[in-house]
Order: C-alpha cells, then sequence, then structure tokens
C-alpha cells in the first residue's frame, strides 16, 4: 500500500455498518434464550465490516471489550447491529457496536447489547499497516474519539503488565 493512501482520512459515518439478522432455534438454548456466543459473533461480524471499510484491507479481531448484555434475546427475535468506529491509532481501530433486538410480532425494539471492538489491519504479509486517520466531523465524532482513545491507552497498559 502506498503511503499516500495512508494519509488518507475518513470520517466514521463512510464506515459504519448495519445488520439485521433473525434469531431462530439452533440459536438459542431449550428455554429460548439466544446464546451470548451467537450474538458474540454478530458483533464481531459487523465490526469487521466496518473496519474493513475504514482500513480497506484486511483487519482481524485484536480483542473484545466492555460486552454487555443488558436484556436477553429471544428465538425469533430480529436483532440490528449498528456498528461505528470510534478511534485509529496507527494500525488498530475501535468499533463501537450496538444490539438491539426486535419482536416483530408486537414491533417492540430493546436495546440488549453493547461492544467495544479492536481490529489491526494487515498487509498482504500480514503485518500490521498504518490505516487512514479519522476526520472528526460532528460534536458526536470528537467526543466517541476522546473516550476511544482513554480505552485504548488502557489497553495497552493492560497488554504491556500481561507481557
Amino acid at each position: 500500500m502506498s503511503l499516500e493512501k495512508s494519509k488518507i482520512e475518513k470520517s466514521p459515518a463512510e464506515s459504519q455498518a448495519e445488520v439485521i439478522v433473525r434469531m431462530f432455534p439452533t440459536d438459542a438454548n431449550p428455554a429460548g434464550n439466544v446464546f451470548g456466543g451467537e450474538i458474540l459473533k454478530h458483533i464481531d461480524m459487523v465490526a469487521g465490516i466496518v473496519a474493513q471499510r475504514h482500513s480497506q484491507l484486511n483487519a482481524v479481531t485484536v480483542s473484545m471489550d466492555s460486552v454487555n448484555f443488558i436484556k436477553p434475546v429471544f428465538v425469533g427475535n430480529v436483532l440490528k447491529l449498528t456498528a461505528r468506529i470510534n478511534y485509529v491509532h496507527n494500525s488498530s481501530m475501535e468499533i463501537e457496536v450496538r444490539v438491539e433486538a426486535e419482536d416483530i410480532v408486537t414491533g417492540i425494539k430493546t436495546i440488549t447489547g453493547t461492544a467495544f471492538v479492536t481490529f489491526v489491519a494487515l498487509d498482504k504479509n500480514g503485518k500490521p499497516i498504518h490505516v487512514p486517520r479519522l476526520s472528526l466531523k460532528t460534536d458526536e465524532d470528537r467526543k466517541k474519539f476522546a473516550e476511544g482513545k482513554i480505552r485504548m491507552e488502557k489497553r495497552l497498559k493492560n497488554r504491556k503488565k500481561s507481557d
């Protein structure tokens, strides 16, 4: 990848993604509650779409943190996963995911989960590579970037402790 391409800036809106998926009996336990791992799979998938849209490169999951299962998801619910990039640091990107379940019979929508997923962009040799900076166009973009920076610094500090 050329140095010029790595200097491009993109706004969070340019890479955001939304995925809608229906939950089936194979996604749940005998009581009809969807497995947390099934929800995590969808969180990772939508976050990966955002990371690859932003970087236009192969991007791999490095960490998932602050995963919160707020309310249960049931068989028959439709999940809407909304993801946006909050922070970029060299080759890593923090993606925020919001999970909403909809009972399509009643129309009731419930926030059921949230997560922060960190991805790293890789070059053709599997080595980390710089990604475009974020162009912060709104107050919300600036706020989420600042919050993401704090979380990223905390992740890096914790990683150094475990080395």
